[in-house]
């Protein structure tokens, strides 16, 4: 067996992972309060054991998550924009956005410990996030789609705003007619 056969994950353990992987966030997404480990494995259709090996802590699981999310956010902008309009993908990544916020609030105590302890730099992901951003809003100027006074700071914190009076799961309607609204007033007056 070569080097590099001994250090990739077996096919079975990378589907598991990436089982355990979807179903946490699943499950922060829609759950009022933390889920437990175990719960996340028997939906995830696994032992608590393959859970532990993948994920040893919480904290590991949490972690995992959150920068599978970032990653579904930053890359996500680029992948919007070869497939439509700048416009259509500000909007399709709003919610992407909205996921992320959702998925946050079912692992928020852990989470919040974390960046009080440093194991998550929130300034780094902000500054991802805002980089995506920027990116879909460069490509919205370009293509005389979106505005071009207004930042990546202005859509972040309109974001966190109509999500925090409307979240994802309990108010998808309210939270899609604000983000509609939103990019409204994004685009260029005529």
């Amino acid at each position: 067996m070569t080097e590099a056969e001994m250090r990739a994950p077996r096919a079975d353990a990378a589907r598991n992972r990436d089982q355990l992987l979807a179903v946490a966030t699943r499950m922060f997404m829609s759950a009022e309060a933390e889920p437990s480990m175990r719960a996340i494995a028997r939906e995830a259709g696994v032992g608590i054991a393959t859970l532990y090996r993948h994920f040893p802590t919480r904290e590991s699981l949490v972690d995992a998550v959150y920068r599978d999310q970032v990653v579904r956010l930053t890359s996500g902008a680029r992948e919007l924009l070869d497939r439509m309009p700048p416009a259509e993908a500000m909007r399709r990544w709003m919610d992407l956005f909205g996921d992320w916020i959702a998925a946050k609030n079912g692992m928020i105590d852990t989470l919040v410990a974390m960046i009080e302890s440093g194991e998550i730099a929130h300034a780094r992901t902000r500054g991802e996030l805002l980089a995506a951003i920027t990116t879909i809003l460069d490509a919205g100027r370009a293509a005389g789609d979106l505005r071009s006074d207004v930042t990546a700071e202005d859509v972040a914190d309109s974001l966190i705003g109509v999500f925090t009076v409307a979240p994802r799961r309990e108010h998808d309607a309210k939270a899609a007619r604000l983000l509609n609204l939103l990019m409204d007033g994004l685009r260029p007056v005529a």
